[in-house]
């Protein structure tokens, strides 16, 4: 794919690397300061306090899950807890025994139990901890299954970083509403398989053709005239970012700002090894992640139209003398990236779990991460940074608070870049 220059790759490095510290930075922060509280845009809400004897215990791990979603968080300085819901229903609440002291353990009913709400949507949840043996899971057990659980998050990561590789490699252009393409496809298959009860099966397919016709509507409509204009990359860009908040706050109107559900989202976990569990939503997206990055690949490097793609990547100038109509084959990427994103906003839904106005702007950082740590413009270096920055996300939060566990992903990013510029696929400098 795309290979730039040494001096336009350094600019785009340093405003990547300023971007991630100045949004990442506040956001280390702000969590840090509110780290017994996670899921305030909810109304209800399970909350808690942990002692001993008494004395509030810091920094111990709760983590609530069920119906498809799963928050966790620590305790304050005064032991206390606060996790928000989507939902009024029953739900697993787990104390992670190994952040407490020493030779102190759940006494009591297990240090996974279910709590359901009353009357109000507000539920507290306490534990009966003292002296006693533990019944701990192994570091090992749980790196295998964090590990599982990044290369679920990877997969999907790698659909719409490959969408905004492909736009890189192409045009030039950081498209910043990707994130927003990401939504809509979450969004269409929310009003077809939820709104409008057709078949999931029938759902999905809609939700992917509809964001491919978005692709190409972008592209006619917007993007191919501001090309023909002969606007430079730094417009292009600002036009993005407009677009961006522009359809956000388009879909927060038809949608509001409830988080919505899929059908199935609450299917049950199977156990698998270990401590890794699964449920059968989640097998389903890995194996159909898995299929269609497989069928990307056979177009990218088999077909006439993808060597056109890698071509127009690699000497946009070189390629149209060549005899490819550039134009075409830009106007397909659109469509390709368009359609990978939807497919990616289907699936974060179930990952998440759930549909918000604003759920793709949520990751839009971590596909920049996975694009610039792979390699850009490289469109398997996408895939790869993808799965790094998955696993990454997921393990961190075995030794990190887990509101800080993006910032493991951004370390890493920025270590990478300073020994390797041009990411881990990339290459220093244009060739062909």
């Amino acid at each position: 794919m795309r290979i730039l220059a040494d001096g336009s790759m350094r600019r785009f490095m340093r405003l990547a690397v300023i971007l991630f510290l100045a949004v990442f930075g506040t956001l280390s922060v702000s969590t840090a300061a509110n780290a017994d509280s996670v899921g305030e845009e909810y109304s209800a809400t399970i909350f808690g306090n942990v002692k001993v004897d008494g004395e509030p215990v810091q920094g111990v791990r709760i983590i609530v899950d069920g119906g498809g979603y799963t928050a966790e968080t620590v305790t304050d300085a005064d032991g206390r807890w606060s996790i928000g819901v989507p939902e009024v229903r029953a739900y697993n609440v787990t104390l992670d025994e190994n952040t407490l002291p020493e030779g102190i353990a759940v006494l009591e009913g297990g240090a996974t139990q279910e709590v359901e709400f009353g009357l109000t949507d507000r539920v507290a949840k306490n534990f009966f901890i003292g002296e006693g043996q533990r019944n701990e899971t192994s570091l090992i057990d749980q790196l295998i299954a964090r590990f599982i659980y990044g290369i679920n998050f990877g997969l999907m990561l790698g659909l719409a970083a490959v969408g905004v590789s492909l736009v890189f490699g192409t045009t030039g252009l950081s498209n910043f509403s990707h994130g927003e393409m990401v939504t809509f496809g979450a969004v269409i298959a929310l009003v077809f398989g939820v709104w409008l009860q057709f078949p999931l099966w029938i759902a999905i397919p809609i939700a992917v053709a509809l964001s491919a016709a978005l692709g190409w509507g972008l592209d006619a409509g917007l993007w191919r005239p501001l090309r023909k204009k002969g606007l430079g990359i730094v417009q292009l860009m600002i036009v993005s970012i407009g677009l961006s908040l522009t359809m956000r706050y388009v879909i927060q109107f038809f949608i509001g700002g409830a988080t919505e559900q899929l059908p199935g989202f609450d299917s049950p976990k199977i156990p698998l090894f270990g401590a890794v569990a699964l449920s059968t939503t989640d097998l389903f997206s890995m194996a159909l992640s898995v299929l269609v990055i497989v069928g990307f690949a056979y177009w990218l490097m088999r077909t006439k139209t993808g060597k056109a793609t890698r071509a127009i990547s690699d000497n946009p100038d070189l390629a149209a003398a060549s005899g490819i109509d550039v134009d075409r084959v830009i106007r397909i990427v659109w469509i390709m990236a368009a359609s990978l994103a939807g497919l990616a906003g289907v699936l974060w839904a179930y990952f998440r779990p759930g549909i918000k106005w604003d759920m793709g702007t949520q990751i839009l950082l971590l596909i920049f991460a996975a694009v610039t740590l792979g390699g850009l413009g490289t469109a398997f270096g996408a895939l790869l940074g993808a799965l790094v920055v998955g696993v990454l996300v997921e393990t961190s939060g075995l030794f990190i608070p887990a509101d800080l566990k993006y910032v493991g992903a951004l370390v890493v990013l920025i270590g990478v870049l300073l020994f390797r510029p041009q990411g881990l696929l990339g290459k220093k400098q244009r060739v062909g």
